[in-house]
């Protein structure tokens, strides 16, 4: 406890006063300080568990500390391959722009069916929650989709903010069930150390019910909501 205070200690003698090394000249948010800050709490940790090593006789020599970190990330060393496979396999489908021709596509079906709003809502729900297997960044997922759904959906008298809370529902669902999330490799990872003959199957099986009931009950929130007329966006009543 007093190692670590006194690593905070010297923490604020390094950004607090002015001029501090850790200070910067600018916002704080480009400051040194929050920039190196992975490197902070690394030393934070790092310190405070080499103090308590010694104090407790589990490092006897500062040769120890490698070892016992080694031991730490050898548990993590299937997850480590598998995102790397997974890295690959994103940045091939980046290259190969798929997601662009994915959303083209769809927009173009949806366009010429002439199907009732809420019909279409429920097209676009499900495409949204299939491309989201693929891509997981719901910034990245938005920045292809919103340039072609956004406008399709006006074109039908719907306002963007419904459009967005369409997307934020697909969003949230199926996450649970791609392996192309790292937190889904992550979980498997924790997983294997229970359930050693557990995969990708395995847990995607475990996390199936969970989206689909969450994403028909946001479903049937927001058609709720909808139905009743409430609206979304800035003109929305404030309680």
């Amino acid at each position: 406890m007093f190692a670590v205070i006194a690593m905070l200690l010297f923490v604020v003698v390094l950004v607090v006063p002015d001029n501090a090394p850790l200070r910067g000249d600018g916002p704080i948010g480009e400051s040194p300080f929050l920039t190196g800050i992975a490197f902070i709490i690394a030393m934070l940790f790092g310190v405070g568990g080499m103090v308590y090593g010694f104090r407790e006789g589990t490092i006897e020599k500062f040769a120890d500390v490698p070892k016992l970190m080694s031991q730490g990330i050898v548990s993590m060393a299937p997850v480590l391959v598998l995102f790397f496979a997974i890295a690959q396999f994103l940045e091939y489908f980046e290259w190969t722009n798929i997601g662009m021709l994915v959303s083209v596509s769809s927009s173009e079906l949806f366009t010429g069916l002439g199907l009732p709003t809420w019909v279409i809502f429920i097209l676009v729900l499900l495409v949204l929650s299939v491309v989201n297997v693929l891509i997981t960044s719901g910034s990245a997922m938005w920045a292809i989709m919103a340039p072609v759904i956004v406008p399709m959906l006006m074109l039908l008298d719907v306002p963007p903010e419904t459009s967005q809370a369409i997307f934020r529902i697909a969003d949230s669902g199926s996450t649970a069930i791609t392996p192309m999330s790292p937190y889904f490799i992550l979980a498997l990872g924790f997983m294997q150390r229970y359930q050693k003959s557990a995969g990708i199957g395995t847990l995607a099986s475990h996390t199936l019910p969970l989206a689909v009931c969450m994403t028909l009950m946001w479903s049937l929130l927001f058609f709720l909501w909808w139905g009743l007329g409430i609206p979304l966006g800035p003109d929305a009543p404030v309680r």
